[in-house]
């Protein structure tokens, strides 16, 4: 495969990236609005939390099936398991280590997978 479409195939993981962390801004904000509006429990919180994963993946996994022409769904894993990566990057950067234990981080990482993939395959 020639260098330009692997830049191009990049390019393509890179605009659906930006677009599931735009919507994931956009739900995270929602969520702390509603937590400072209606003082939400720390459960209801952690689910908005996690449909925010779902929905940012599954976005961006939808976005990326839409510009590859086959193996649709396995784009889509690829794009959960960069979102997870980068996330958990922003995490340690922030938190100066890991805040979560490894059956949290493990979940996350297939509600990520999970997401992307299904996107992927409804594209």
């Amino acid at each position: 495969m020639e260098t330009q479409q692997y830049a191009q195939k990049i390019l393509r993981v890179g605009k659906a990236l930006l677009a599931a962390y735009v919507v994931t801004a956009v739900c995270l904000l929602t969520v702390a609005f509603l937590l400072l509006k209606l003082d939400l429990s720390q459960s209801n919180v952690s689910v908005g939390i996690i449909v925010t994963y779902l929905v940012s993946c599954f976005l961006g996994g939808f976005i990326l099936g839409k510009t590859m022409e086959q193996r649709k769904f396995l784009w889509g894993m690829v794009l959960g398991i960069i979102y997870f990566l980068i996330t958990l990057i922003i995490s340690l950067v922030a938190f100066h280590g890991i805040s979560s234990s490894v059956n949290h981080l493990f979940t996350t990482l297939l509600i990520c997978i999970a997401g992307g993939m299904a996107g992927g395959m409804v594209s």
